[in-house]
């Protein structure tokens, strides 16, 4: 999958992400849907990112998978204001 960062830069989830990075952030894609604030999203992220792949325990945030999840809030920051009108 590609996903396009402020329509500059490109992130290509099988080529710049891991495996593990790819689970944590389909489990985002749920969530952004499902939260009521940016900031119960973020602690989304942080439970994923503990947690692991199938609970495998505590990984790291790369900087290819920070811009993804920088680019899910400002996307979940329109979807906000959208639904609370």
């Amino acid at each position: 999958m590609i996903i396009h960062i402020d329509g500059n830069r490109s992130i290509d989830t099988d080529r710049d992400l891991s495996a593990a990075e790819r689970h944590v952030l389909q489990k985002l894609f749920g969530w952004k849907t499902m939260v009521e604030s940016v900031e119960e999203f973020r602690r989304k992220k942080q439970e994923s990112l503990r947690a692991g792949w199938n609970n495998s325990g505590p990984m790291a945030e790369s900087a290819a998978l920070a811009l993804v999840v920088q680019q899910m809030e400002k996307e979940l920051e329109i979807s906000l204001k959208s639904r609370h009108r």
